[in-house]
C-alpha cells in the first residue's frame, strides 16, 4: 500500500511539474512572429506566400522544424536574439490569418506591439522592403484580417515588396482614394524559378529584419532595412 501511494504520489509531482513547467514556458514567450501565406502545396511557390517562405528561412536558420499544430497554425519556438519567441505560419489561408494570430497572442499574452508579421506588399516595388508599425492595410486582407481580430493595428510588419504586374490598372472613386483591384493570377500562381531566385535576396533581408527587430528595437531596425538593400 506505502508503495502505491508512493507511485500515485510521484505521479501527481510530475504532473505539477510539467504544468508548471508549461506556464512557465507560455510567460517567457516575449515575440510572436506570422508570416502570411496560404497552405497547400499548390501556393507554396506564389508570391503571396513570401511571408510563410520567410519564417521557413528563419527556422531552418534555427534549427526548428514547424512542427506543432495549435490555433490553427503550425509553430515553432525559436530564440531572437537570445529572447524566446514563436514562429507560426496560421493554416486559415490568408485572408483570415488574424482567427490564428489573435489565439495564439491571446494565449501567450503577448501585446500587440511585440507581434511581427511578414507579408508581401503589392504597393512596395519588387526587391524593396519596409518596416512599419500600424497604419493602414494597403489592401492587404491578412493584415486586416489580424488588425480587426486585435482591435488595433499596433502591430510591426515586414513588408516584402512584389510589385505589382504589368498592366495592373487602379480604379478610381470619386471623392475616395484610389481603389485597387488585386490581381489574384499574379499573387498566387507558382513563380518561375528565374523568378524565385530573384525573390530570394529579399527573403533572407526579411528574415534578418526580424531578427533585427527583437534584437535592437524597432527604430534601429527600421533605419537599417528600410533603405534600398
Amino acid at each position: 500500500m506505502a508503495a502505491i501511494k508512493r507511485l500515485f504520489g510521484n505521479f501527481r509531482l510530475s504532473r505539477q511539474s510539467g504544468k508548471k513547467s508549461e506556464a512557465e514556458s507560455r510567460s517567457s514567450i516575449q515575440w510572436v512572429v506570422a508570416g502570411l501565406g496560404n497552405p497547400g502545396e499548390q501556393y507554396s511557390r506564389a508570391r503571396h506566400n513570401a511571408g510563410f517562405m520567410t519564417i521557413d528561412r528563419i527556422a531552418r536558420a534555427k534549427s526548428v522544424e514547424l512542427s506543432r499544430r495549435r490555433f490553427k497554425g503550425v509553430t515553432a519556438e525559436v530564440r531572437l536574439a537570445a529572447k524566446p519567441a514563436i514562429l507560426v505560419k496560421p493554416q486559415t489561408f490568408y485572408n483570415l490569418s488574424g482567427e490564428c494570430v489573435s489565439d495564439l497572442l491571446g494565449y501567450f499574452k503577448i501585446v500587440p506591439e511585440h507581434l511581427i508579421v511578414v507579408h508581401d506588399e503589392l504597393d512596395l516595388e519588387a526587391g524593396r522592403l519596409r518596416i512599419k508599425q500600424g497604419g493602414g492595410d494597403a489592401g492587404n486582407r491578412g493584415v486586416r484580417s489580424i488588425a480587426e481580430s486585435l482591435g488595433t493595428t499596433d502591430f510591426i510588419r515586414v513588408r516584402i515588396g512584389i510589385g505589382r504586374p504589368a498592366g495592373f490598372t487602379v480604379e478610381m472613386e470619386p471623392g475616395r482614394q484610389p481603389k485597387t483591384e488585386e490581381n489574384k493570377d499574379y499573387l498566387l500562381r507558382p513563380m518561375t524559378a528565374a523568378e524565385r531566385q530573384a525573390l530570394t535576396p529579399i527573403l533572407e533581408r526579411a528574415a534578418s529584419a526580424v531578427e533585427a527587430i527583437a534584437e535592437h528595437g524597432l527604430e534601429a531596425a527600421m533605419n537599417r532595412y528600410n533603405q534600398r538593400g
